[in-house]
């Protein structure tokens, strides 16, 4: 089963709101011909109302880079589910990489996170992944298999289905460095299989898995060509309009190739 393809885009802290406007303008006008993609972009919190109001009435979906566990209360400097709810929000990254390293988030607040995006209707793009050192030490089954324990093997049936996974492995995010389609796609069968076996099969083919990690117009086929891999969460390349354009063009094509072969 080949499902619809994923492209999110994660800003990360770049792009003030007038700056927004324009990236934002520039990728609907690019991508306005794609009909058969899930587009999310996942500006900085500063962004997101004016992002929300020009993706009014387009197929791209608003999504945040990271909330808190609760809906409001004396958490300074937090942003909670119902703050993301009213500016337009429907998805949301969480335990990307960079959260867990520099801010130190572990896979239980990680979990508290995810439960309570559902509970608000929030869809959580949830980041599972090792380092390199992991990686070669030969962990990164092992790794992967924790985060998605802790992160999300205790949520009901009901609610996983409703969560899309990303694979980023850490070596691999902002250093130029690519996983090859095949270590992809092994890590990828992986977490599918952990899918299956924890929640079912029928839940298991529904969700997207995503890969992360210097994604790039030139490796977007290759990768998407891989069964289960569903799409990308784009970091870099998601801050150019037309690396971002072509990517989720390349993404259709690959999907309608693989669906006519």
């Amino acid at each position: 089963m080949k499902r619809k393809p994923f492209i999110a885009g994660n800003w990360k802290m770049y792009k003030n709101a007038s700056e927004a406007v324009t990236l934002v303008q520039t990728i609907k006008a690019a991508a306005h011909t794609v009909s058969d993609v899930t587009i999310v972009i996942c500006p900085p919190f500063t962004a997101l109302g004016v992002v929300s109001k020009i993706l009014t009435d387009t197929a791209i979906q608003l999504g945040a880079q990271n909330m808190y566990s609760a809906p409001e209360g004396a958490f300074t400097g937090e942003i909670s589910p119902t703050m993301l709810k009213d500016v337009g929000c429907r998805y949301v990254i969480l335990g990307h990489s960079e959260r867990r390293q520099y801010f130190k988030e572990d896979d239980i607040l990680i979990h508290e996170k995810v439960k309570t995006a559902l509970k608000y209707s929030l869809v959580p793009i949830v980041c599972l992944g090792e380092t390199l050192a992991e990686r070669e030490a030969k962990k990164h089954f092992d790794i992967v298999k924790t985060q998605f324990d802790e992160c999300l093997a205790r949520l009901e049936k009901d609610d996983m289905a409703k969560v899309v996974i990303a694979y980023e492995p850490v070596w691999a995010i902002g250093t130029g460095k690519t996983a090859t389609p095949d270590q992809a796609e092994q890590m990828h069968s992986y977490i599918r299989r952990l899918l299956n076996e924890r929640y079912s099969q029928e839940v298991g083919n529904r969700i997207p898995i995503l890969y992360g990690g210097s994604v790039k117009p030139d490796n977007t086929k290759s990768l998407m060509e891989k069964p289960n891999i569903d799409g990308a969460l784009v970091g870099g390349a998601s801050l150019k309009a037309e690396s971002f354009a072509q990517i989720i063009i390349e993404a259709q094509q690959t999907h309608e190739a693989g669906i006519n072969s």
